[in-house]
């Protein structure tokens, strides 16, 4: 531990006033919401059971402005998000005008009518003046609430200085027509209509059509016959050839065509997608009837249409789960970062077209690993929580097949809650959760295998898997999917033994994570023992699976192969002795990006553990043909399920695991993520290495981080940091040496000395500005 010290002299004094004074100029320094001296605002951001826009009412999709209480009254194809749990939870954002704040109480009034509310109490719950600092989560505790009511809240706070908001306008919620103790909430699924950014005459006779970026929805056009009969031949697609949709772009990339017969003069048309075969199976998750069935599609063409086209005449009825787009933003020096970026935040945006995260157009089947790498890329984008938890909570009890995607259960279960403070899911789930640990597959060192006669029928159904499980370390593998013999796949020539290394790496992590979630929920005798287990597969791991003369990781017990996959799931799982790491990094760097867009997450996870940032952001901004930007250049505008057509044959253009970067951004390059539950208390450890500078909004449950710097490798670093009410912060500051300077808001403070960082604990709510001098 390194503390600087407090004194300073004149010289030192001047240095850091001047550039302390810049940064106001870059940064500005701003109150909140133009409050004056002691104000509190009124909260916002009102949630019931983490949905922020409980009270929108949609009409055949399209948000409508209408209330809840009066559309209940009105005879027409309404959506609604309705809250089926007896005991709704409530959470909302505090603004106010000064640093270090914090709540100390609230008052909750909920009620049966506009009226009652508008008096300022609450028939069904008034909670009173409630002492307590928490903002979400915050049980409903008054009278039973019934079936298809609509009821009406809102919410005051007081701060820790004793000051007083004025209540919160008012918002609606709509219990749902059956009550249970426990139901996660969701969103109706959303259209919007989206013009085309181009519209062009390619010959005489044919109308090409640009919407701009690839969407799931469906075409509805306005056009004029002379004659009654006419027929038109409309082309959709998601890639072109040589300037004009391609027919046959290969794989699961799609194009369509129908002909379409006209009616004399103008009509509004719309273009019904024919249903797949692949992903309207038993299966698949089916479009609802209020938005029909739809497919992805960017390009549009119309052969043999007489008159003019227009961009009015042609829209995209775009289909997805609610989304904010104000909610996140990011930009940096680096133009292929912010492209990446931009790339992989629209794609949660347009994957989340069935209102449950699923692998893409060509099945539309949930699996755990899309949906663990969609829902983290969800909580970077966006102020939600309900698709993630539902996908979740769905996965449970319709697994898949690959042994470590089981486990993913578990990761999944524990990054709900440490996003949003919430632990009624661990409880209701937490048997199929410690059954999806695996620890039933055990050898005697505890170290766990599918091939040794341990997968029963009883640990089948205990898991809920009506299949059989297999390891699958990544995917494709060697020849599989049209992969021809050469060609490895994208497991890095991994050889399978009974005992995967990759497998008990994940094992190791479950039981990490399952001994919190006993905590969590209660249940102290098994999480002593999810503890001990998980230090015996610790030891057993490094004692087994850990070549000590490389000073790297093969990939199982029987081989001495060694491949990228084991040594960065062991490096991404906090499984590398100490002595070990440096080695174990080299061996990882030195194979470069040798797994799938899936692999990557974990990849990217382990570097940045290992504060290897700068070779990080070569990844992440990497123009290679193994990158993120290459599925731009390809020609996609959604994140694809491969690197490059060629490493998946029957791959597709909007596939959600291919969109890592949406959450590495935030979680690691600036180094955002919570240390407590519910972002009560949250890390910033940016890690820019030769990224001169970089801005992001981060959306949580409390409110928004906003994070900007500006870095001089070697000399300084520059940062601002806007911390939400009601939560605190760690910050790390990258530093080389430990002869510099910490300020904070100008002024010089200790800090600890933690590797290449500069800690400083027990930051709290505000905007402050940090500077690191050499």
């Amino acid at each position: 531990m390194y503390l600087c010290g407090n004194g300073e002299n004149t010289n030192q004094i001047k240095m850091k006033l001047i550039p302390f004074c810049l940064l106001l100029l870059l940064f500005g320094l701003s109150g909140v919401h133009n409050l004056r001296a002691g104000e509190l605002a009124k909260p916002d951001r009102l949630s019931v059971n983490f949905l922020t826009r409980a009270d929108q009412v949609f009409l055949n999709g399209f948000p409508v402005g209408i209330s809840q209480n009066e559309a209940v009254k009105r005879r027409e194809n309404f959506q609604f998000a309705e809250i089926g749990q007896k005991k709704p939870f409530f959470g909302w954002v505090i603004h106010a005008d000064r640093e270090n704040c914090l709540q100390s109480a609230y008052q909750v009034l909920v009620a049966s009518g506009p009226d009652i509310l508008g008096k300022e109490t609450g028939d069904m719950w008034n909670s009173g003046k409630t002492e307590c600092s928490q903002s979400v989560n915050v049980v409903y505790n008054g009278s039973p609430l019934e079936q298809g009511k609509v009821y009406f809240w809102k919410v005051k706070i007081w701060d820790d200085k004793g000051n007083e908001s004025p209540y919160s306008e008012p918002r609606q919620f709509k219990m749902a027509s059956q009550l249970v103790d426990y139901s996660t909430a969701r969103y109706p699924l959303q259209k919007q209509d989206e013009f085309p950014v181009e519209v062009r005459i390619l010959t005489e006779n044919v109308h090409f059509i640009d919407f701009g970026k690839d969407g799931f929805g469906r075409l509805r056009l306005i056009l004029f016959a002379e004659n009654e009969g006419e027929t038109v031949l409309i082309h959709l697609g998601e890639a072109l050839k040589d300037g004009r949709i391609d027919h046959k772009p290969g794989g699961t990339i799609r194009y369509s065509a129908y002909n379409l017969r006209l009616r004399k003069g103008w009509h509004t048309y719309t273009v019904l997608i024919t249903p797949d075969k692949r992903n309207t199976g038993p299966q698949a998750v089916l479009m609802p009837v209020y938005t029909g069935d739809v497919a992805p599609f960017r390009y549009c063409e119309l052969e043999n249409y007489q008159g003019k086209i227009t961009r009015e005449q042609a829209v995209r009825e775009t289909v997805f789960y609610p989304f904010d787009e104000a909610e996140s933003e990011f930009s940096s020096s680096d133009s292929v970062l912010n492209k990446v970026w931009e790339l992989c935040k629209y794609s949660m945006k347009a994957t989340s077209f069935t209102g449950i995260y699923v692998d893409g157009d060509r099945e539309r089947i949930p699996y755990e690993a899309d949906a663990l790498i969609n829902q983290l890329g969800h909580y970077g984008v966006a102020q939600e929580y309900s698709i993630g938890r539902f996908s979740h909570e769905y996965l449970i009890n319709r697994p898949t097949w690959p042994t470590e995607w089981i486990m993913q259960s578990v990761l999944m279960a524990w990054n709900d809650f440490l996003y949003t403070g919430n632990s009624e899911s661990l409880q209701v789930f937490y048997n199929d959760l410690k059954a999806k640990t695996l620890m039933a597959l055990a050898d005697s060192d505890g170290l766990i295998s599918t091939t040794t006669g341990k997968v029963t029928p009883e640990v089948l159904e205990s898991i809920h898997l009506r299949d059989n499980m297999r390891d699958i370390v990544d995917w494709p593998q060697k020849g599989i999917l049209g992969l021809g013999k050469n060609e490895e796949g994208e497991t890095d020539g991994f050889v399978f033994c009974d005992v995967n290394t990759v497998v008990n790496a994940y094992h190791y992590r479950a039981l990490v994570l399952m001994a919190e979630i006993a905590r969590v929920t209660g249940n102290t005798t098994d999480r002593e023992v999810f503890n001990l287990q998980a230090e015996k597969v610790k030891s057993a791991f490094q004692e087994k699976l850990l070549d000590k003369k490389r000073g790297i990781f093969i990939d199982g017990v029987g081989t001495d192969h060694a491949s990228l996959h084991s040594n960065m799931f062991a490096l991404a799982f906090g499984l590398v002795p100490g002595k070990y790491r440096t080695k174990v990094t080299e061996f990882i760097k030195s194979r470069g990006m040798a797994c799938s867009v899936y692999g990557s997450q974990f990849l990217m996870d382990a570097l940045y553990q290992a504060e290897e940032a700068e070779y990080a952001l070569q990844l992440l901004s990497s123009t290679a043909e193994r990158s993120w930007y290459n599925m731009i250049r390809a020609g996609s505008t959604i994140s694809m399920e491969a690197w490059d057509n060629k490493y998946k044959p029957n791959q597709d253009w909007n596939h959600a695991w291919g969109a890592a970067p949406a959450n590495l951004i935030p979680r690691k390059l600036m180094g955002i993520e919570p240390l407590e539950p519910g972002f009560s208390k949250i890390r910033v450890k940016p890690q820019p290495a030769g990224l001169r500078n970089a801005r992001i909004k981060v959306p949580t449950i409390r409110g928004t981080v906003d994070l900007s710097f500006e870095n001089i490798p070697g000399s300084s670093f520059y940062m601002k940091l806007g911390i939400p009410v009601n939560t605190s912060a760690e910050v790390w500051l990258p530093c080389r040496s430990k002869k510099l300077k910490v300020l904070l808001n100008g002024k010089q403070v200790p800090f600890r000395v933690e590797g290449n960082f500069a800690v400083i604990d027990g930051i709290r709510s505000g905007e402050k500005i940090f500077e690191v001098i050499l």
